[in-house]
């Protein structure tokens, strides 16, 4: 025990027999025992000041252990991407903070030929950095099982190694954050509000429209970006400004060796989260490139996208739309695609709030003149199921889609995913 704090106990209880006779009779003892009390607290506080600490602070309980859907809102490595460096680390530089993602699936469809049973699912790190006060990194790795593992010569890995984000970002203050390296595209709200890892969203899979490895929109983006809060009053306005690399010669990929048309990409998204009501998001993004996609013919592209979202579990409610422009060069003939989804979520209120049922609508449009996203099938489909939480970390999750493609049967699928991090 520290003498300051020893010589302060040993006053108090010098006191105590002069408090005690000083004491005139009371109606009660109990009365004379909280006359006591406050009159030893008194003491306590003088000599607390005396010492130069200042009036004692009382002891804030430790928090409890996080709900499961307070662990689901506000994931681990949700906040990470924007933290400040001075809260990674306020004392230390560098430091590394560690998080992972992992899953493992069973699938069973109707489809005649298609694969049934388990499979692994992606493992992932995320890697969080203080380098200084105003610049942090964020680094986020994925492995994913090869359908090919052991064929070829040399014979296929069994998993691939992907770098999904690698950042640097400089943070000025709230109003100026400047960033480089590869990104999720801020260019719709899912994929900027769930990275890899299952356990973050809802659902067992994302919507079609926002895939990883799909080319309805780019989903990687090489290059640099500013973003940060506007000053609007009650609005909470926030906007993301970037340039950088396009779609690659295969345009599911970003431009990740460089521009494959030495033509950058821009994007501007803007989006609101009012203090009224508390939990609303909505907002939108437009994206300009120039694509030259290997084997076909180059084209200039316009993505516009919109959302509007409900942050609360009670309910959930997602909804997304994008439009996808082409105009082949030379041409004044433009080819529009459209997605869009609808997703909402409720967690239960009894059974401890740890079951969660979901529904999802989504649908594509893929326009039949457009050469650069012909691969891309058009679909109808829902996607129904519910999440369980086993504990605040992992989750388990059964999903039922039906899912519709021009010129192709319907199919039914059904799977069940236990995702975790830690």
């Amino acid at each position: 025990m520290p003498f300051n704090r020893l010589f302060a106990c040993a006053a108090v209880l010098l006191a105590l027999p002069a408090l005690v006779r000083a004491q005139p009779a009371q109606p009660s003892q109990a009365e004379l025992i909280q006359s006591l009390i406050d009159q030893v607290r008194r003491l306590e506080k003088r000599v607390a000041e005396l010492e130069g600490r200042g009036p004692s602070q009382p002891v804030s309980p430790a928090p409890a252990a996080p709900a499961p859907e307070a662990a689901e809102a506000k994931p681990l490595t949700g906040r990470a991407e924007h933290m400040p460096a001075h809260e990674i680390s306020q004392s230390t530089y560098p430091s590394l903070k560690l998080a992972g993602f992992t899953d493992v699936n069973f699938s069973s469809s109707s489809l005649r030929g298609a694969r049934s049973g388990f499979n692994e699912g992606q493992f992932i790190l995320h890697f969080t950095g203080a380098l200084s006060q105003k610049v942090n990194f964020l680094g986020e790795l994925s492995f994913s099982a090869r359908p090919d593992a052991g064929t070829g010569t040399p014979a296929a890995t069994g998993f691939n190694a992907e770098i999904e984000r690698s950042i640097i970002r400089f943070e000025q203050n709230d109003y100026f954050k400047a960033s480089f390296g590869r990104y999720h595209t801020p260019i719709n709200y899912w994929n900027t509000a769930f990275h890899h890892g299952q356990w973050l969203q809802t659902t067992v899979s994302r919507p079609e429209m926002t895939q990883f490895g799909g080319s309805f929109i780019p989903v990687h983006f090489v290059g640099g970006l500013v973003e940060g809060a506007i000053p609007a009053g009650g609005l909470n306005l926030n906007y993301n400004a970037g340039i950088g690399n396009g779609r690659g010669s295969v345009i599911s990929r970003a431009g990740d060796f460089g521009d494959s048309n030495n033509n950058r990409a821009w994007l501007v998204n803007l989006f609101a989260r009012p203090d009224h009501p508390y939990g609303l998001q909505f907002g939108g993004s437009i994206y300009r490139d120039k694509v030259s996609p290997a084997g076909g013919l180059p084209a200039r592209e316009w993505i516009q996208s919109a959302h509007i979202v409900w942050q609360k579990e009670n309910p959930e409610f997602i909804a997304e739309f994008a439009n996808v422009r082409h105009t082949p060069l030379g041409s004044t003939v433009s080819f529009n695609s459209q997605a869009w989804y609808v997703q909402t979520a409720y967690r239960l209120p009894f059974a401890e709030r740890l079951w969660k049922p979901y529904y999802r609508f989504e649908y594509i449009h893929i326009s039949r003149s457009d050469s650069i996203l012909r691969a891309v099938p058009s679909l109808a489909g829902s996607v129904a199921g519910v999440r369980y939480d086993i504990s605040s970390f992992a989750a388990l999750k059964f999903e039922f889609r039906n899912q519709r493609r021009p010129g192709q049967p319907r199919v039914n699928v059904g799977l069940i995913q236990p995702s975790l991090t830690f």
